[in-house]
């Protein structure tokens, strides 16, 4: 294919481009900064011609040919050499390379550049890392990445590189000059001293009356006492910005643990408080409660019962709220060689977390059970475990135990003790033991 020549308008046209070093008839030098938005886009799938075009060049007046050239030859520079391989070494506007043979000191030169820049890469890149697993892998502020850029280029002192680590950051260029611009920096020491003053307010609120508080009773405080009225979602920043902490009703960590790896389901309530439908082992209520003991100590009993028999069927203890506490009470359950389930037996529960799990319902699914739940914030759809929990912290002495075997002992004494030997009214007067062998005569 015959070497294509531009014209006089055609020079004038290009010329005009911003990535246009400079261009004569026989050929056209490009800016080293289109050489890396090529590299750049390319990696992303981009084509040669496309890049070429979105960036303002004409196709038909440069020639498919010289584009697909031109690329090509970057390419092979930057994998050879890296983005030093694309700074232009031209002499004039015509053309190639020049085989100038370099003397030791440059060569020294050029290498200690490229371990620079390799340095500052990996440095840049490990820090990003770093932030983000500082923040549990949320993405990182564009702030952030500016000022990592900029403390990175003074420590290995690097030229013209701001494009190559903003694209390596995630960041644009544009942006990155204007954080630094003299009117943004001003626009933020503005916003510093107002958020400062912010700040002071907020933390008289949180401090008033010597009780800690959260943003919705900051603000609330804030309008009743100091007359000052900020928006919710502004209270909740400067908290997060100054690190402003409610030591009160925090997440609970556990559930977002069992919440973190897979989807869990709601189900509906087949229940509908149907408790006392005489038949042993068709209806289970399940539940999880907290219990104090010792001094300051806190354990966790998981409970199954027999909503027809009051009897529990199974229990476990433990000083932790993990998902195990609920499928370690299933599989003693299992074990109960006592228990014997109706046909359509199914087990009733709250929406807590542990009930909703995958995990749970899989184990509930192995024990040939079906699953049902109480209507989100109704306790009185799970009345009778509510009430066991209740008669069970009056009657027992957990409080004066003083470690986890003492606690596991005192359940274990109570439950043997309600199950056989603790007569309720509305069981006819009998035992829940003495009431299911009574069910199971009468059928």
């Amino acid at each position: 294919m015959p070497r294509k020549f531009f014209n006089d308008i055609e020079i004038k046209s290009l010329s005009n481009n911003p990535y246009v070093k400079s261009v004569s008839s026989k050929g056209i030098t490009y800016t080293d900064e289109f050489k890396r938005i090529l590299i750049a886009e390319s990696n992303s799938g981009k084509l040669p011609r496309t890049i070429f075009e979105e960036n303002g060049f004409d196709i038909e007046v440069l020639g498919i040919v010289r584009v697909q050239r031109a690329a090509s030859r970057w390419r092979t520079a930057y994998k050879k050499e890296g983005v030093l391989g694309l700074q232009d070494t031209r002499r004039g506007n015509s053309g190639r390379p020049t085989q100038k043979e370099l003397s030791l000191e440059e060569k020294n030169a050029r290498l200690e550049a490229q371990i620079q820049l390799l340095r500052a890469e990996n440095e840049l890149l490990k820090k990003l890392d770093m932030m983000e697993r500082g923040l549990k892998r949320v993405k990182v502020s564009a702030e952030s990445k500016f000022l990592l850029i900029r403390s990175v280029i003074e420590k290995y002192e690097l030229k013209n590189m701001v494009f190559f680590l903003c694209e390596i950051s995630g960041v644009s260029r544009s942006g990155y000059y204007n954080y630094f611009s003299s009117e943004s920096r001003e626009r933020r020491d503005q916003r510093e001293k107002k958020d400062l003053i912010i700040k002071e307010n907020i933390l008289k609120a949180f401090h008033f009356k010597r009780r800690s508080k959260g943003a919705r009773s900051i603000k609330m405080t804030l309008e009743g006492q100091f007359h000052i009225t900020y928006n919710l979602k502004r209270i909740r920043r400067i908290m997060k910005k100054y690190k402003i902490v409610c030591p009160i009703r925090r997440a609970n960590p556990y559930k977002k643990m069992l919440k973190a790896t897979q989807e869990h389901s709601v189900l509906p309530n087949l229940l509908n408080r149907e408790f006392k439908q005489e038949i042993p082992g068709k209806v289970l209520l399940t539940d999880i409660t907290y219990l104090y003991y010792g001094e300051g100590k806190k354990a966790y009993l998981s409970t199954i019962k027999d909503s027809s028999t009051n009897e529990i069927l199974a229990y476990n203890v433990s000083n932790r709220l993990t998902l195990d506490l609920a499928t370690d009470t299933l599989i003693k359950l299992k074990k109960n060689k006592r228990v014997k389930f109706a046909n359509g037996a199914f087990i009733h529960s709250d929406q807590g977390s542990h009930y909703t799990s995958p995990t749970f319902q899989k184990h509930v699914k192995k024990l040939g059970l079906g699953q049902s739940m109480s209507r989100r914030g109704n306790c009185w759809d799970n009345a009778p475990q509510e009430s066991f929990f209740g008669h069970f912290k009056d009657e027992t002495y957990i409080k004066q135990c003083n470690s986890l075997e003492e606690l596991k002992k005192e359940i274990k004494n109570y439950m043997t003790y309600y199950n056989n030997f603790r007569y309720q009214w509305n069981l006819k007067k009998m035992t829940p033991v003495e009431y299911r062998n009574h069910l199971h005569n009468v059928a």
